[in-house]
């Protein structure tokens, strides 16, 4: 096996084993969007952190990843790199040994950019590659999941009003937005993210064309849902395929419904905008969010990440 630093020569083989691989989960996960190609995988060759691996001449796979980005996940503060989908693929045959090479010569890359956070966007069925970065010390972190854009069945709850705030009300699920983050804050999840200001929230909000579902019980708002138009992966891309993009729903009313009739008014109404699909994505050490999640959304990714003694860019690293 050769591995090679990814160049735009590589391009057309890489997109093939990407696009192989999505295939490969679509056939666990039926609701993902038939494809017919992959992002443009040419700004991976640009900044030359990627590998190719190559036997007899035939490329066998390929791991790339985007720039380098400070304060990882936005609740560290180190630099993280990600491998997102549709970046690394492999051949089906000897996958894990595969992937083993490449993680190895692609990591002396990207931890000489003092990146010390790798994360890598796998697919949720591929158990084999999983193993094989639990190995090199990954653990699970983010999971990306798809739903139709159908009701789900659960009960009514006739003691609450759903509706859909108007633009210029967005500002009222600020609060909730608050006791979202400080929610981030608590044992098992431990991100200490900065929650934007208001003013700050209105702002991505517009720039997200992001859309606000909400919960109310005597006039007061108990849960939100935002949903729009951008996703994580590439397969949460068209105009059939909408995302939601921040859900938090008030301690004191879990258990009752209440997230599950707020889903299907959301659902209703986007249906009939002529959305087919809803994604979401979440933290895995989020045991209330998972535990919903994937009772009604079906995952096709998880996100692996390893977190590297930053000691490491400090004495110099060196690869051989």
């Amino acid at each position: 096996m050769n591995i090679l630093t990814f160049e735009k020569r590589h391009i057309k083989e890489a997109a093939a084993l990407a696009l192989a691989n999505y295939r490969d989960e679509r056939q666990v996960v039926k609701e993902l969007p038939q494809l017919c190609e992959v992002p443009d995988l040419n700004g991976f060759a640009e900044n030359g952190l990627g590998v190719a691996a190559f036997e007899n001449g035939k490329m066998i796979g390929f791991l790339c990843c985007n720039e380098p980005f400070d304060n990882a996940f936005r609740a560290t503060d180190v630099r993280g790199i990600f491998s997102p989908m549709g970046a690394n693929a492999a051949i089906s045959k000897n996958r894990s040994k595969i992937y083993a090479a490449m993680y190895q010569a692609a990591a002396a890359k990207w931890i000489k950019t003092g990146a010390v956070s790798h994360a890598v966007c796998l697919y949720a069925h591929d158990e084999e590659l999983q193993r094989q970065f639990f190995y090199y010390g990954f653990g699970l972190r983010c999971i990306d999941a798809i739903r139709p854009m159908e009701l789900i069945d659960c009960e009514l709850c006739a003691d609450y009003d759903f509706v859909e705030l108007p633009k210029a009300e967005c500002h009222l699920v600020y609060p909730l937005h608050l006791a979202l983050y400080s929610h981030y804050r608590e044992s098992p999840f431990f991100m200490n993210r900065t929650p934007e200001t208001q003013e700050e929230l209105m702002v991505s909000s517009v720039q997200e064309d992001g859309r606000y579902f909400v919960a109310k019980q005597n006039g007061e708002l108990c849960a939100f849902l935002k949903i729009s138009a951008s996703g994580e992966t590439f397969a949460a891309t068209g105009n059939s395929y909408l995302h939601i993009r921040g859900a938090y729903c008030l301690p004191e009313h879990r258990g009752k419904g209440v997230y599950q009739n707020l889903l299907n008014f959301a659902i209703s109404a986007l249906k009939r905008e002529g959305y087919t699909r809803l994604g979401v994505n979440f933290e895995s050490f989020n045991p209330t969010g998972r535990g919903f999640w994937l009772k009604y959304f079906a995952p096709y990714t998880h996100s692996v990440v390893r977190r590297i003694d930053e000691r490491i860019v400090q004495r110099g690293f060196t690869n051989g």
